[in-house]
């Protein structure tokens, strides 16, 4: 079983930035798929982006892309989503994930997909 945890969510205003980290333990997430969802008050898990495990497939939701920017770095165990131009409905819980060991270019956006979830760090954007 892959620990997740979330961090780097706060509060911001309307326009700016912030960087979301995402450290694995327990095992190597180097062949493992995994991504990013968010959860807004009221409102269903929806995904946010995804990234194959060697970096080479990538995909994102229609309302970040353009704005958001999914990374990993496999020899930290880690993965990251640059966030810019936040936008208040941006507000939400976000959550990493993980797959089980996957093929590359697999770029899951169901969250049953994934197996493994941290517990979610807020990000709050202000108008």
């Amino acid at each position: 079983q892959v620990q997740l945890v979330e961090s780097g969510g706060g509060l911001v205003q309307a326009g700016g930035s912030l960087r979301l980290s995402c450290a694995a333990s327990g095992r190597t997430v180097s062949n493992y798929a995994m991504g990013w969802f968010r959860q807004a008050p009221g409102k269903e898990r929806e995904f946010v982006a995804a990234m194959s495990w060697s970096g080479r497939g990538s995909a994102y939701a229609d309302s970040v892309r353009g704005r958001f920017a999914i990374s990993r770095d496999n020899a930290k165990n880690a993965m990251y989503l640059q966030m810019n131009s936040l936008k208040p409905e941006d507000t939400a819980v976000y959550y990493c994930a993980a797959t089980p060991p996957s093929r590359d270019y697999y770029t899951p956006r169901k969250s049953t997909d994934f197996d493994s979830w941290g517990q979610g760090t807020q990000v709050t954007v202000s108008s």
